[in-house]
């Protein structure tokens, strides 16, 4: 067996499992992470971490999606394994992927959604920056806008009851029913 090509590496990782999990997510983890190995490898590394190591699955894919030599929709993969085993790093690589100019502005858009699962502060500020950066599509742009318009329901919840609120936050309530008539005196 080929133990320096990526392939080899991957089998062995994947052999050495059933006998001593500790050093397969080890194994796993440094093909992850090597920048030198290819990217759906990488992806695959990190997609067998969670089970082993969920330290370790959270380094491996906050290292693949904060690596811009990593193709965008790949790195995006490895942001959306994040958020089961460390929301805080899923925040780190959503926001790496959402404020990335170099990334497809549909992948952009993806993270920032995803992103606002997490932490919607941060997923504000990366629409904010989407939404106003002329490089990107118009579709795009007006889809990161109404990502920051949605209101979240804390949000709504401290729009309930103000005069002129206008948030569709709930469906209208029915029309209050007819007064009777006032007596003539």
């Amino acid at each position: 067996m080929d133990y320096d090509s990526d392939e080899g590496r991957m089998t062995t990782a994947e052999q050495l499992a059933t006998h001593d999990p500790r050093a397969a997510a080890e194994a796993l983890r440094a093909i992850a992470c090597d920048d030198g190995v290819g990217d759906e490898v990488r992806l695959s590394a990190a997609e067998l971490l969670p089970a082993l190591d969920p330290q370790a699955a959270a380094q491996a894919c906050l290292a693949i999606a904060s690596d811009d030599g990593v193709g965008d929709e790949v790195r995006l993969s490895a942001a959306e394994l994040l958020p089961a085993v460390d929301p805080q790093a899923a925040a780190q690589a959503c926001l790496a992927i959402a404020s990335d100019d170099g990334v497809g502005d549909e992948v952009r858009l993806s993270a920032a959604e995803l992103l606002a699962a997490v932490d919607p502060q941060a997923a504000a500020q990366a629409c904010l920056g989407i939404a106003s950066d002329d490089g990107v599509g118009d579709e795009v742009r007006l889809s990161a806008a109404e990502l920051i318009a949605a209101p979240s329901p804390q949000a709504a919840g401290a729009f309930r009851g103000l005069p002129g609120d206008r948030l569709r936050h709930r469906p209208p309530s029915p029309p209050s029913p007819r007064r009777p008539p006032r007596p003539q005196w």
